[in-house]
């Protein structure tokens, strides 16, 4: 996953470096490569795999592909690996792993500064260079970040570890998904040559905004309405009209029902919901939880156009007011049906 935001560092801060980490990916990462892109004194993209991914030259070659997508000049790679500092064979591991990452960046005419490793990050966690140089220290305080000050005061919520963030979206009740996906089963399909009026693409839109607004209130929409919206949003009209809701001052109650939806629709009608609270985070700067989100409905359908359109724009770093553009088209679509949308909230700089 990846974020785009500026940041002061210097090479000779690792400490500082490592810290800022977590505020990017929006969790603590362990067991992981982490790659930090350069362009000129920009952080770039922030791209995680796992050490225990089985084909590490997948992992390595798609690492090299989103540096390059991003046009970087330069990177560091962070390995975070519990046991690494103190584990001989580890060590030679590490610098094979890191000779392979030169190889792969060095393919896209990017420089590999520096590769370190690190037991844990937080404040205390050591780290030393993967290449035995003998430098080595202390990762500063990750709640002190700049960048960790920035994300709290845009709202956005840290998690302590990856599963935390995948509990997000995380299904939580088996028989009530399989209940919904028989209220769904229920309801009548339209012919596929069917063309639906404005006054059914209103409503339905207008349904999916109560429901929002009553869930911020606590009350939690009905099985068969969780039905009823799971068939709305596969309307074009109405699921474009709704990515407006994300660049709205309601903007995180639309958002929590996305979350609602995709915890609780049986596929392949969660997609949607993903989708939707995918976009919905990516405007707002929340980069972590976009990717998780994309990357769930990429494995239910890895055709899926808008997933796709987004999962490649946050690989390769576009800024999420690029991304606010999109939901324009929202607004003139509500425009042509009637439909009142909530008014645009203003986004921080650094969302």
């Amino acid at each position: 996953m990846t974020n785009s935001t500026a940041f002061d560092f210097h090479l000779e801060r690792p400490g500082a470096l490592i810290a800022a980490i977590p505020a990017v990916l929006g969790f603590v990462p362990e067991d992981s490569l982490v790659l930090v892109t350069l362009t000129a004194t920009e952080m770039g993209a922030v791209i995680r795999i796992d050490l225990s991914d089985e084909d590490m030259d997948e992992g390595l070659g798609h690492l090299g592909d989103v540096a390059a997508s991003g046009s970087a000049d330069a990177a560091v790679a962070v390995i975070v690996d519990t046991d690494g500092l103190d584990c001989r064979m580890c060590a030679d591991e590490h610098r094979v792993l890191a000779a392979a990452l030169q190889k792969t960046l060095g393919g896209h005419g990017i420089t590999l500064h520096a590769v370190f490793v690190v037991d844990r990050v937080e404040a205390g966690g050591r780290w030393q260079c993967a290449d035995g140089c003998g430098h080595h220290g202390c990762v500063d305080d990750p709640t002190a970040s700049p960048l960790a000050l920035a994300a709290v005061l845009d709202g956005r919520r840290l998690y302590g570890r990856r599963a935390e963030l995948l509990d997000v979206i995380a299904a939580v009740d088996v028989g009530r998904t399989e209940g919904i996906r028989r209220c769904i089963e229920k309801r009548s399909a339209p012919d596929k040559d069917d063309v639906r009026d404005d006054a059914q693409i209103r409503a339905d839109v207008e349904q999916v905004m109560a429901a929002a607004a009553r869930l911020a209130d606590g009350v939690e929409p009905a099985d068969a309405e969780l039905a009823s919206m799971a068939c709305a949003v596969l309307d074009p009209r109405v699921r474009d009209t709704l990515y407006a809701l994300a660049v709205g001052v309601l903007s995180g109650e639309a958002e929590e029902l996305w979350a609602l939806l995709a915890r609780t629709l049986p596929s392949p009608w969660r997609i949607e919901a993903l989708v939707l609270l995918a976009f919905s985070a990516y405007a707002r700067g929340d980069g972590p939880l976009a990717g998780v989100a994309l990357e769930e409905a990429r494995c239910i359908d890895g055709s899926h156009r808008m997933a796709e359109m987004l999962d490649i724009a946050l690989q390769t770093g576009m800024r999420p007011d690029r991304i606010r553009e999109l939901a324009l088209t929202g607004y003139r679509l509500a425009g042509k049906l009637g439909v009142r949308l909530p008014p645009r909230r203003e986004f921080g700089r650094s969302a």
